[in-house]
């Protein structure tokens, strides 16, 4: 399987086209039902997650939900620098309990997410799902973890790519999360790290991603003051 997904990421043109064509031979080549691809740095407590691509409305979702509740696989994949392999969500409900229910929510069964990393380094996650229960067997696991080494690769080219055309500027989601985690740190004089947590219970209690609050809040559409819109 190396020999063949690596072959058939010979075409792609590199940054996001790369990026896309790992997610999408995730789908096809490991029998899973969707797949996303973040960046990320530090903790999700900081709010340093941006969205490269994902497959489907569903993996936009899941990808938004871990961001917004900060649990789930790809936080404990790029915290431990291992491979988190979950075939059945419903025993997980005591280790995040936030995030599977949520994830049940949008169909999801299984998911297995791999840290993006050289040596100590962590750059970010590959994330996958799908709608059953049910293990990657060893042969998938290995294509899983060629793939995540090749969008590995991705990013350490990205940083050596010109302004204006670098990933970070065209992740699909997440980045506006970022400006209004600024915005609402001056506004309530607090750290990032509380704004983001206030950004982060607004959207969870009144149900809507943590992307259309942000968008909401950069728009200057909502003011957040002790977790309430004005």
């Amino acid at each position: 399987m190396t020999e063949r997904l690596l072959a058939l990421l010979g075409d792609a043109d590199g940054g996001l086209d790369l990026v896309r064509r790992i997610c999408e031979l995730c789908v096809i080549e490991l029998a899973v039902s969707g797949a996303g691809m973040s960046v990320m740095a530090g903790s999700l407590a900081d709010g340093t997650q941006i969205l490269l691509h994902a497959t489907g409305e569903a993996a936009r979702r899941l990808e938004d939900l871990q961001l917004t509740v900060g649990e789930g696989p790809s936080v404990d994949a790029f915290v431990s620098g291992e491979a988190v392999l979950v075939p059945d969500l419903d025993a997980e409900y005591d280790r995040w309990p936030a995030y599977a229910p949520g994830a049940a929510g949008l169909g999801v069964a299984a998911v297995f997410s791999f840290p993006l990393q050289v040596g100590a380094a962590r750059l970010g996650v590959l994330d996958l799902y799908r709608d059953a229960p049910g293990p990657l067997d060893a042969r998938r696991v290995s294509g899983a973890s060629v793939l995540a080494e090749a969008g590995t690769v991705a990013l350490l080219d990205d940083a050596e790519a010109a302004p204006g055309t670098r990933l970070l500027g065209q992740g699909e989601l997440h980045s506006v999360v970022h400006q209004a985690t600024g915005i609402v740190t001056v506004q309530l004089d607090v750290s990032l790290q509380e704004a983001l947590i206030r950004i982060r219970a607004y959207a969870y209690s009144h149900h809507l991603s943590l992307n259309e609050v942000g968008g909401r809040i950069v728009r200057r559409e909502l003011v957040l003051e002790t977790g309430n819109e004005t």
